[in-house]
């Protein structure tokens, strides 16, 4: 076992002299043999050890007897122990899920590399899950050798070797009897599938373990990274747009896009409308705005706010002021002068509102859709009124049907909001 140690954490420079290694140790034979091992080697590979343990309190009494054997066990070795410990309550995705999440954001928050004892036997287990859920060739890939500060030095290790290098250095280790259970679909694999596909292969376990890694290099050379840009998009080959869109979903927040995030992001590359969107796992929400893809959850619209005139208005949320000045000054997108008929109000468009331009009077809608101004953001745009109409808009300037005939008015400038001292 050490041996197929050293090499594959060779292969993947996961173990360099002067690194600091925590070891994540749930007190299982698996994680017992990794901490040994790493103990064995740390002088030749030349690195600090620790060790690490979450106690997520799921099985009462049984769950303090693992956390109290680990510390005597590292205890009994002189090896540095970080401890955690927390309430775990099944999410969206199960009690399992949630309570990996909470071991990992622990493991996350230590120093150094952290070593986790996934073997080969776990490697094949995932690929088979990937295949019950249905899973394209990143699935296929398994569990990553190295993710970040994660590694995973015993993916070619089976958990027959495991046994055996206990047995052979007469370690103990604890039986967490949750594993008993086929309540989750890891353990009925283990218990039920894996055993038949043994009996047609005895050496599946390192195969299947090994074919995701080969997948993995695969998967790497194809993917392009993230990519929103529709009409890139359209002119990839499907699986590299495939690649690319769970690349960005991941970006826009989606953990762990799956074929069916995937489709339905690609159902917005291909849609005919403008401002398609879609929402995703986790309150995402995906636009197609125009030309490329954004995440656009929906903001609130603006608060209506009456205008000083003249004076300044500041608006925070957009970090803006409008200052209101009774002289005319040269026109833009944000600086228009008007004639108001009393109280001049900034606020978001409403049904019904229209305005002229050079072209022709449009409605506000048809006017941003012209513009191309993404749907999800038309909301926040400030459009200025008083108790005749529209006034003007900012980005866009002032209804022409609204501008003073001589030099008389009242002057818009939209500008941003000052910091303090200037």
């Amino acid at each position: 076992m050490l041996n197929k140690l050293c090499a594959f954490a060779r292969r993947y420079d996961m173990l360099l002299p002067g690194e600091e290694v925590v070891c994540a140790v749930s007190g299982g034979a698996d994680s017992v043999a990794l901490l040994f091992a790493l103990y064995l080697l740390k002088d030749k590979l030349g690195i600090r050890l620790a060790a690490a343990h979450f106690n997520h309190g799921l099985r009462g009494e049984e769950s303090d007897r693992d956390e109290a054997f680990v510390r005597e066990l590292c205890q009994r070795y002189d090896i540095p122990l970080h401890c955690g410990r927390g309430a775990v309550t099944a999410g969206k995705k199960g009690l399992e899920a949630a309570a990996r999440d909470a071991r990992y954001a622990f493991l996350k928050s230590l120093p150094g590399k952290i070593a986790t004892a996934h073997t080969a036997d776990d490697n094949a287990e995932t690929v088979l899950m990937h295949l019950v859920r249905g899973t394209g060739l990143k699935g296929l890939g398994g569990i990553a050798p190295v993710n970040g500060r994660l590694i995973r030095p015993l993916l070619l290790v089976t958990r027959e070797d495991v046994l055996a290098f206990i047995e052979e250095y007469n370690l103990s280790y604890v039986t967490d009897s949750s594993n008993n259970t086929d309540a989750f679909l890891r353990n009925r694999l283990r218990h039920k599938v894996m055993p038949l596909l043994v009996q047609e292969n005895p050496r599946l376990a390192e195969n299947l373990s090994r074919m995701a890694l080969h997948l993995r290099l695969d998967e790497d050379a194809l993917s392009q990274g993230a990519e929103n840009h529709i009409e890139e998009l359209k002119a990839m080959h499907p699986a590299s747009r495939n690649r690319a869109l769970a690349a960005f979903l991941e970006e826009a927040g989606v953990k762990e896009p799956d074929s069916e995030h995937i489709a339905l992001a690609e159902s917005l590359v291909f849609s005919q409308r403008p401002s398609a969107k879609a929402d995703f796992p986790g309150g995402v929400t995906i636009c197609r705005n125009y030309g490329k893809l954004e995440r656009c959850d929906g903001q609130p619209g603006l608060k209506t706010v009456v205008l000083n005139c003249p004076g300044v208005t500041q608006i925070p949320e957009l970090g803006l002021q409008v200052r209101c000045v009774l002289e005319k000054q040269p026109e833009s997108e944000s600086c228009f002068t008007v004639a108001p008929a009393g109280q001049m109000v900034l606020r978001s468009r409403m049904s019904g509102d229209e305005m002229r331009l050079h072209g022709g009077t449009k409605s506000l809608k048809k006017l941003f859709i012209d513009k191309k101004i993404p749907a999800a953001r038309r909301d926040r745009i400030p459009v200025v009124v008083d108790d005749a109409g529209v006034l003007g808009v900012y980005g866009v300037g002032a209804n022409r049907e609204r501008i003073p005939a001589d030099n008389s008015g009242v002057t818009v400038i939209f500008e941003p909001i000052p910091h303090s001292g200037e």
